[in-house]
This record gives C-alpha cells, sequence and structure tokens, in this order.
C-alpha cells in the first residue's frame, strides 16, 4: 500500500486541480445584451458561449427569445427584469404569471440561478427614480411565487445597483449608503439577508477613472500599478466593491451578504481611456483576479462571481459613444481580445 501512496496523491492532485478548473470556469461570466440591428440569433449566440467555455450569462429583456435557445445548454443565467415591468409585478399574481412563463416553463432544461428584479433603480438618479416604489414590492411577490414554486433554494431573487448609491467611498472603509437613499437600500439589503440572496452589483472602474482622473490613475483602474494606493488598495475595482460591503455593514449592523458583480467591463472607443488596449488589458486582468482566491481586502480568500459587460458591441445603445463599444465579441462573433473563459 505504502508504494502506491504517491500515485494515489497524483490522482488526488489531478482531481483537485481538475475541480479548480471547474471552479474557475464558474466564476466568470458575460452579459448579453441586444441592442444591436447586427447581432447573431439567440441560437447563435448560445453557440458562442459554448464554443468559449462561457458558463455563465447575464441576459436582458426580451428573455423570451433567449430562454428556447438555452434549453438543454448547461448555463447558468440572471434572468433580467426590466423596470419597466416592475409596477405591475405590484400583483401578486402578475408575479406569479411571470414567473410561470419565465421560469416554471424553464426550470427543468435552463439552469436559472438568479432573477434581478430591476437594474440600477435609485432615488438619487434622475433616471431611475421614478421605479423606487416598485421595487421592494415587486421583489417580494417574485421571491414569494418562486417560492411557492419549490424553487427558493435554486433560484435567486435580487437586484442589480449602481455605486453612485454610496457616499464617502475613500477609503473605502468609510463607506455607507447616502442618508437620502437608506429608507430605500435598507429595506432590500434586509430583504436579500433573509432570503440568503447576494447583492447584485454593477462595478465600473472605468467611470470611476473618467470621473475623476486627477485623483485615480489609469494604471489604479486596470489593475496595473504596481504599489498600493495609501488605503491598502492594490485596484479601484477591489475598492469599489469593498465599498459597498463596508456600506451593507453600516446598514444592517452586520454582513453576511454576498455580492455578484454583475457587470463590469471597459470600452474599445468612443471616448477618454477607451482603447482596444486598455480594454483588453482590463478584462484579462479582471478575470484573472476574480478567479484567484484573493478577494478583497474586507473579504479574502475567495473568487469573485464577476458577470463581464458585454459580450458584443451594441450599435443601438444610446448615451455615450462608449455606450456602443463594450463588447469582447464583434457582431461577427469574433473576439476583441483573446480572452480565455
Amino acid at each position: 500500500m505504502m508504494a502506491n501512496f504517491p500515485f494515489f496523491v497524483f490522482v488526488g492532485m489531478l482531481v483537485l486541480t481538475y475541480l479548480q478548473i471547474i471552479i474557475d470556469a464558474q466564476v466568470i461570466g458575460v452579459c448579453y445584451g441586444m441592442n444591436g440591428n447586427d447581432l447573431p440569433s439567440p441560437i447563435d449566440v448560445v453557440a458562442l458561449y459554448k464554443a468559449n467555455n462561457i458558463t455563465k450569462m447575464r441576459t436582458y429583456d426580451p428573455i423570451t427569445e433567449t430562454l428556447p435557445a438555452l434549453k438543454g445548454s448547461e448555463i447558468e443565467v440572471i434572468l433580467d427584469i426590466p423596470n419597466s415591468k416592475l409596477q405591475s409585478l405590484g400583483d401578486p399574481q402578475e408575479a406569479d404569471n411571470w414567473v410561470t412563463t419565465n421560469v416554471m416553463s424553464y426550470a427543468k432544461e435552463v439552469k436559472i440561478r438568479y432573477i434581478n428584479v430591476g437594474n440600477e433603480i435609485s432615488p438619487v438618479n434622475n433616471g431611475t427614480s421614478q421605479f423606487v416604489p416598485f421595487l421592494l414590492p415587486a421583489l417580494t411577490n417574485v421571491q414569494q411565487s418562486i417560492t411557492k414554486s419549490g424553487l427558493q433554494d435554486q433560484v435567486k431573487v435580487s437586484t442589480a445597483i449602481e455605486t453612485g448609491l454610496l457616499a464617502n467611498t475613500y477609503p473605502p472603509s468609510q463607506s455607507a449608503f447616502r442618508e437620502d437613499t437608506m429608507s430605500f437600500i435598507k429595506p432590500i439589503i434586509e430583504f436579500l439577508k433573509q432570503n440568503n440572496a447576494p447583492l447584485q452589483a454593477n462595478i465600473y472602474p472605468y467611470f470611476g477613472y473618467i470621473g475623476d482622473p486627477e485623483h485615480v490613475q489609469l494604471p489604479y483602474a486596470l489593475f496595473t500599478q504596481e504599489q498600493p494606493d495609501p488605503s491598502g488598495y492594490p485596484n479601484l475595482f477591489d475598492a469599489m466593491l469593498d465599498s459597498i460591503y463596508y456600506a451593507i455593514d453600516k446598514a444592517i449592523g452586520e454582513n453576511n451578504v454576498e455580492i455578484v458583480v454583475s457587470e463590469s467591463g471597459w470600452p474599445s472607443d468612443g471616448g477618454v481611456g477607451a482603447s482596444v488596449e486598455n480594454a483588453a488589458t482590463y478584462y484579462k486582468n479582471l478575470m484573472d483576479h476574480a478567479k484567484s482566491t484573493k478577494g478583497t481586502i474586507y473579504r479574502p480568500g475567495k473568487t469573485i462571481e464577476t458577470y463581464l459587460f458585454a459580450m458584443f458591441d451594441e450599435n443601438l445603445k444610446i448615451g455615450a459613444e462608449t455606450e456602443k463599444h463594450f463588447g469582447v465579441f464583434h457582431p461577427d462573433k469574433t473576439q476583441k481580445y483573446n480572452l480565455s473563459f
């Protein structure tokens, strides 16, 4: 038996390595937006995910076009409910109908992991503040529908926030939710804690960089700064992520709510700092960091579930020109950056 021991050790190491590869593959997802008139069909998109070993997808409305294509794919999915539908989901029957149509009808063939109820809703964001009264009722009713369906352990109900809800974000340990957002965000954090669901957060060091280039250096945003900043942070992504963790801690007096980075990306064109070189550097370093077990200062020793934004350049996106250039693939399905998933 002793003579065979090294062989078993070798086999064990192979198994652990294989398991680590699986874990790494499951950390990174890609957001699939459809705001373009030159994009592949959903069936071709799912095939592209599979061909590139992308095992997670965040999909936006219209999900009715994407869900059938995902059948049998083994891709884990975040389903987004658009802000415009939240008011109707204040009716429990409407929530039941939505869950029946979009979750129960596919649950046996599509690996639905999260439902994102609303995106970047905030009382201090003029573009989304009108949806504030509808978010918590919609979350509650969708959760109740999921529970009635017996899927509460399989499918987690959440919402995606943006960092504009925060105040005093530097150093991150001083971060807190803005006073004028507390009555909105605290019940949501408590809802997530009660249902053992993560908070989804859209984290964009790119916007942090272009918003304050005098104080935020490009290497700090791209994960290439050699030394930590005075607060001890080696990169802006970690600082932004921990700012949310610290804010949650202050809001509810403890922090056992995890964060999923539901969007993060860098544009390749259209504005300050937007280039193929910078975007390639950001995406590659973000993926390496998220898959490592370094974690952050506040949450060390763990991988970071992260969704790259986005799968394709989307030529119909509105807003700044950069919004059209976040894709990691071209619409013709070729890669921009030779990323290894």
